[in-house]
């Protein structure tokens, strides 16, 4: 590990309010200013005591469809909007208080988190960040859904993510690349939204799941495209699935550096990588490549 900037905070309070899309129930995030080596660490204020979670690979739990952490008694669900945020504009330290487990969703994108995080301000802190890069080339996942990794210029994170839905819907084949920087982040990124077909929808809802998400909280497909919503990107999906690239590799702790290449993976391929970024022998295997 090596460093080429330094740490990041916020410069005052931030507040998002909203719902979560699996609970159905109201949520408040406070983000709060931290100290250098802190991290992002989740405070459940609803919980008796101090209960934090660490926002680390580590503490991730397998949940379907989201990203999930717990430490002890305290768990929160479906982060990876919010950590794409504060990865995606590098803020390093920062104290989230959450009043329910759950995130809230408000479109489906990291669109609220941003702004909100843009209007505390951004401040840079005397100490180095840590930073992770990838010198060799190594995979998880097999033919049909798979991340790799491997180097990339200096001091450049790269992501490239391809979607393959099939004939059969509106959502289809999409690809889409970025080199990321807070600045593309926020233009490339930020406001691309959660998508899903429409049966998967009527799946959620007959098993008592987003009963209060309408099809105006995030991109629910049929065969002619999002129901009552209008795309913000042609390829808004495969966006989307770089967004949550960016947030499930900021549970690394540190700046990943390289270039990442996905085929059809999701939240748990990313952990995989993540896991393996972190651990030196993991490293040390071949890539696995499939035809």
């Amino acid at each position: 590990m090596h460093s080429f900037r330094r740490q990041r905070t916020i410069g005052g309070t931030a507040v998002v309010e909203g719902f979560g899309y699996w609970s159905g129930r109201d949520v408040r995030v406070e983000f709060h200013p931290a100290p250098a080596h802190a991290g992002i660490v989740f405070v459940r204020t609803d919980l008796p005591g101090t209960q934090r979670v660490a926002a680390m690979v580590g503490n991730r739990i397998e949940v379907a469809f989201r990203t999930s952490l717990r430490f002890g008694d305290a768990d929160v669900h479906m982060v990876e909007h919010m950590m794409a945020a504060l990865g995606g504009l590098r803020i390093d330290n920062c104290e989230v208080r959450v009043d329910q487990p759950e995130m809230p969703g408000c479109d489906g994108s990291s669109q609220a988190f941003v702004e909100a995080l843009d209007t505390a301000g951004i401040v840079e802190q005397a100490a180095w960040r840590k930073s992770c890069t990838v010198d060799r080339v190594f995979r998880r996942g097999d033919a049909h859904s798979w991340i790799e990794a491997r180097p990339a210029a200096p001091d450049e994170l790269v992501l490239s993510y391809q979607l393959d839905y099939g004939p059969d819907n509106a959502i289809g084949r999409q690809e889409f690349s970025l080199v990321v920087t807070p600045e593309s982040f926020r233009r490339e990124l930020a406001a691309s939204r959660t998508f899903m077909l429409r049966h998967e929808a009527e799946q959620f809802r007959a098993q008592g799941l987003g009963q209060r998400t309408t099809f105006a909280d995030l991109l629910v497909f049929d065969v002619d495209g999002p129901i009552d919503n209008t795309l913000r990107f042609a390829d808004e999906c495969a966006r989307h699935k770089l967004l949550d690239m960016v947030g499930d590799l900021a549970l690394a702790e540190s700046d990943p550096l390289g270039r990442f290449d996905a085929y059809c993976s999701g939240h748990r391929l990313n952990a995989e990588l993540v896991r393996g970024l972190l651990c030196e022998d993991d490293l040390d295997q071949p890539a696995r490549r499939s035809a």
